[in-house]
Order: structure tokens, then sequence, then C-alpha cells
């Protein structure tokens, strides 16, 4: 009698494999995608994800980057330089070229200008003809983000609608759009905060240096650690602590990462991606929830920014 040996797969051997799918589906269906990438935890997973389902080939899509102007410098630095490691094209354009062409508007210098990354999004789409986003959001780190699809339907506008969303039954996927429509794609969806750590420790990923703890001049407000004096790519200096403020220097690490004005570090001694992996298993808060000044006007935050065309 012939004896089968079977394989237990991991429960990160699952999810790798579904997102590797999820890859080639956008390939075999799209026409002419892009994988946006900040330099972050999450498209560094899609990145290495990315390998495994076309390398020795190169990409079917360019990576892109929609810069704030205000992002801190050991993310662009990595950026560049991953993009550099593996010799794929990386497409930057920014707020700021938006500003300048009046389609952003701020209604102060120092208003936060997350928000605002849709409107140079929506000019990169259709300067570039893509017909899908392939972005690193996950369901675990925010209430739309729970509900919104794998494949998710974008309309002519860029637009959002959670109450009209395609059915993913079986695993079976629809990426089609007409001219001018879009789709973003979420290869790592299914995804939690711990599972991308994990898997950032089982395939030994490079990341910024901000992701781990270091000596940080920040300030409390509103309950929240707001890191202060920081140096732009430019040279200009940003999050100027406000009068009567008491800046205090504070061991800290980084969640997330994203404009500087909104992103807010924890206090952590996780100098090592094994003691972030067993901090992230006591915490809890959700990463978005402890850090995104932004998330936090509203708990429809996130959803109108999503209607309105953010990732």
């Amino acid at each position: 009698m012939t004896t089968l040996n079977q394989q237990t797969l991991s429960h990160l051997d699952w999810l790798e494999a579904e997102a590797i799918h999820i890859l080639r589906e956008v390939a075999g269906q799209c026409s002419n995608p892009v994988l946006l990438f900040s330099g972050g935890k999450d498209s560094l997973c899609i990145l290495r994800l990315a390998e495994k389902a076309f390398r020795p080939g190169r990409f079917p899509f360019p990576l892109m980057h929609i810069d704030t102007g205000h992002n801190y410098q050991e993310v662009i630095n990595f950026r560049d330089q991953r993009a550099a490691e593996l010799g794929e094209r990386l497409i930057v354009r920014s707020v700021e070229d938006s500003i300048k062409r009046g389609s952003v508007v701020l209604k102060s210098p120092d208003e936060p200008r997350n928000k605002h990354q849709s409107v140079t999004l929506l000019e990169a789409i259709e300067e570039f003809g893509f017909d899908c986003c392939i972005g690193g959001a996950r369901r675990d780190e925010e209430k739309a983000r729970a509900k919104e699809r794998i494949m998710s339907f974008r309309d002519e506008f860029g637009q959002w609608d959670p109450k009209n969303q395609r059915p993913e039954l079986w695993n079976l996927y629809n990426a089609r759009s007409h001219k001018g429509e879009n789709i973003r794609a979420f290869p790592i969806s299914n995804w939690t905060e711990m599972d991308v750590w994990q898997y950032i420790e089982r395939e030994q990923l490079g990341l910024p240096s901000i992701y781990f703890a270091h000596n940080r001049d920040i300030v409390m407000r509103n309950d929240a650690i707001v890191p202060v004096n920081i140096p732009l790519v430019s040279g200009e200096i940003i999050n100027q602590p406000k009068a009567g403020e008491d800046i205090i220097n504070m061991q800290v690490r980084f969640r997330t990462v994203g404009d500087i004005t909104c992103t807010a570090p924890v206090p952590s001694d996780a100098d090592s991606v094994n003691k972030i992996v067993l901090e992230t298993a006591t915490t809890t808060i959700t990463e978005r929830g402890a850090t995104r000044l932004d998330d936090q006007t509203s708990d429809a935050s996130m959803e109108q920014r999503k209607k309105e065309g953010y990732f």
C-alpha cells in the first residue's frame, strides 16, 4: 500500500498562498496594474510576495508611492534602497505637486496631508492609465477596511460604494473594469498585524529603522504621543511644539508609518523583530487606533476618505 506524504501548512503558508494567488489574478485580469509601495511594513511584505509570485521574471507592474512631502526620511531612504535592490521601476507622485497645480488646497500650512493623497493618487491613475492599484490594507486595521472586498471596485471618479460591492465566493475574484474605472486589490486583507510581523521574522525582511525602539523628542498632546522637530528631506523642520508644551525625550517606536503630522509612535523598548512580535501579542489597541491621529476625528473618518478615493 502506498502511503501519501501529507504536509500540513502553517497559517503563514496559507496566507502567503492566498496572497500570491491574488497577485497572479491581478496580473492575469488587469491590463495595467501598479503596486503601491511606501516603504512601510505591509508593502514590504507584498514586495516579498510579488517576488515569490513572479520571480525570476520582472514584476508585471511598476511600483508607485504617493508622497505627502511630510514623510520620515528613514522611510523614504529605505523605499528608494529597496526598489533599487529589486531593480523595479519606482514612480513617485507628490501631494506637493498637486498643491502647486491647485488641485489640493490646504486649510492651513500645517494641515495633515494624508487625506489629500486621494487627489494625487487619482491624478496618477489618470496619468498612467492604471486599471488596478495593489495595496497593503488589512481588515484588522479599521472598521471601513474590515468590510471592503479584496478586489474593491472604484467608479470613474475613484469613489468606493460600500453598499455596492462585488461578491467574492469560493476565492473567485472579479477584477474587470471599464475604461476610467479602477480596482483596488488587497492581497493581505486577511492578515493581522501579528501575521505581518511573524512573516517579516520568518522571511528576515529589512525594515526602516523607525519601526524599532529609539529615543525621540515628543510632546503629549490630547493624550497622544506627538513627535516634534522632525527634519524633512528638504531640510524643513516640521511638527514644532506649541506654546506651553514640554518636550520629553522618550524611547518609542512606530507601529505604522505615514504622514509625520498624523502618525504617533508608542512607548516601546522592542529593538528587534522578535521583541516586536512579543509586544504585538500583548497589545489591546489596533495599530491605527493607537497611532493614526487622522482616524480619531470620528468613527467614519476612514470610510469617508475611501469613498473619496483613498487607498
